[in-house]
This record gives structure tokens, C-alpha cells and sequence, in this order.
């Protein structure tokens, strides 16, 4: 048995005042045994456009990463740190390149061991509320996916919009995953509609435990988010979800009822189309 925890924040404009709200629930979280923390999507820069700017701030140790690998160190779990704008490492001219949208996984000594860079960006036009969102305006698509090793299992990483593509996922779980996290933004409009049934397709259709981590702030002006943050079984039971308030939730994550269902059901080795 492992504890794995959801945070749920409500952004503003000040990174600072951000990360201070996601101290206290981190240290909330870790007081109540969680091994393993999952932090909304770009949560720190929520508001900022420029994000090459902020890229090239976090290149390195910049505000947010001594962040993250402090509080992963101080509280000694592991933590997957949202989002933030990072240039790919192997970027030839970082003045031109777009950053990735890319999720970091910090081990409980605060290192870096993992980073996914967000593959499907959200390039969509919302009918209900008549906006308008592009993604791939400030940044790139990323390429590959991406599963770590972790104390409480074999993690597979994603983010948001990625949601929708299951192909990701089967890819993960096929590589081992047996957790999926997705730390999100996901819009008031298309959270209400679809995120906890994609939260929970997700989980059935590869047996695997889900964890969706996600702003909320429904009521915003500009850019209202849904919340709603879950955590969901390999069954598709919702072990523990919050509505549109700041705090977090934690669920004990049984690897051994993963291992259970896919030997019953064994949906990964039954397919007959790729």
C-alpha cells in the first residue's frame, strides 16, 4: 500500500503567492502520510504569456525548481510539479525555440529523475463559452511518452489535454505503468462535461489507478477552471475527488489490485488491433 495525494490550487499572478499555497498543502499531504504528490498543471505561471522568458528563468534553479526539489527534500516524498515552461535540452537556438510544456518528477531527495513534455496541445475553440485557446502558440509539441519507477509504483506521466488521446496511455501502461497522473487546467466548460468520464475511461481501459490534480476557479473573468480533482481505481471507482475549492485528497494506491484485475481481465494482452 502506498498514499498518493491531489493538490487542487486556485491561481493568481504572483508565482510566489502560488508556490506558498502549495507549500502548505504539500506539507498538509505529507503529514497524512502521503509518499507521492501531484500538483495541478502550470499552476505557478498561470497567468504569465511570456513563457519564454520564464523558460529561460527555470533553466536551471530558477524560482519554481529550488522550489520543488526543496519541498520533495524537506517533506521526503516524491513529487510530480505540475507544469512549467522548460526549453528542450537539446534546443539548437533557445532566442527561437518554443518551450515545452514539460512535468518534472522530483524524488524524495529533491532530484530531478523524470520530465515529460506535454505531446497534445490544446488548440480548440470552446462552442459553450465562445473561446478560443492555442496552445502551440507558446509552445511545442513534445514526442515521446514517458513512465518512472517510484516507491508507490510505476508512474506514467501526462498532462491535461492528453487526456483525450488514449493512445498515450495504452502506450504507457503497455511500457508498465500501473499509476497515470495527469496534472491539469482543464476549463470549467469542458471539465464539467467530460474531465472525471475521461479521468475514469482512462483507468478502466488500461486497469490502471488515475490521478487527476487540477485549478480550479470556475467563477474566473478570463479563465475559469473546473477543479474536480480525483482519484480513480483501476476499476473506475472514485476513491477520492474534490469540487472547486483549494486543498488536496489522498487515496491508498494497492498495486496488487492493479496486478489482480489485469490477471482476471487481461485487456492489454487481448488486443487485436494497433
Amino acid at each position: 500500500m502506498a498514499k498518493i495525494a491531489a493538490i487542487q490550487l486556485k491561481s493568481d499572478g504572483d508565482p510566489r503567492n502560488n508556490l506558498a499555497a502549495a507549500a502548505r498543502y504539500i506539507g498538509e499531504a505529507a503529514r497524512d502520510g502521503a509518499q507521492l504528490v501531484v500538483l495541478p498543471e502550470h499552476f505557478v505561471y498561470y497567468n504569465v504569456r511570456d513563457t519564454q522568458t520564464v523558460a529561460e528563468a527555470e533553466a536551471e534553479k530558477g524560482l519554481a525548481r529550488q522550489f520543488f526539489a526543496e519541498q520533495a527534500r524537506q517533506h521526503g516524498l516524491w513529487l510530480i510539479a505540475g507544469t512549467l515552461p522548460l526549453f528542450a535540452e537539446q534546443a539548437v537556438s533557445r532566442n527561437s525555440d518554443k518551450p515545452h510544456a514539460t512535468s518534472l518528477l522530483y524524488d524524495a531527495g529533491g532530484r530531478e529523475v523524470a520530465a515529460y513534455q506535454k505531446i497534445h496541445l490544446f488548440d480548440v475553440n470552446v462552442q459553450k463559452t465562445s473561446k478560443h485557446y492555442c496552445e502551440s502558440d507558446s509552445y511545442a509539441h513534445g514526442t515521446h511518452p514517458v513512465v518512472a519507477q517510484t516507491p508507490c509504483g510505476c508512474v506514467g506521466m501526462s498532462v491535461c489535454y492528453d487526456l483525450r488521446f488514449p493512445e498515450l496511455y495504452r502506450q504507457l501502461a503497455e511500457q508498465g505503468a500501473e499509476i497515470l497522473v495527469a496534472p491539469s487546467a482543464f476549463t470549467a466548460a469542458t471539465g464539467q462535461a467530460h474531465w472525471q468520464l475521461l479521468l475514469r475511461a482512462r483507468a478502466v481501459e488500461n486497469l490502471s489507478y488515475v490521478v487527476g490534480a487540477n485549478l480550479c476557479h470556475r467563477d474566473h473573468p478570463k479563465k475559469p477552471t473546473w477543479g474536480g480533482s480525483a482519484i480513480i481505481d483501476p476499476w473506475g471507482e472514485v476513491l477520492a475527488e474534490m469540487d472547486d475549492e483549494e486543498g488536496f485528497i489522498i487515496a491508498d494506491i494497492d498495486l496488487a489490485h492493479v496486478k489482480t484485475l489485469r490477471q482476471n481481465m487481461p485487456v492489454l494482452e487481448h488486443r487485436r488491433l494497433r
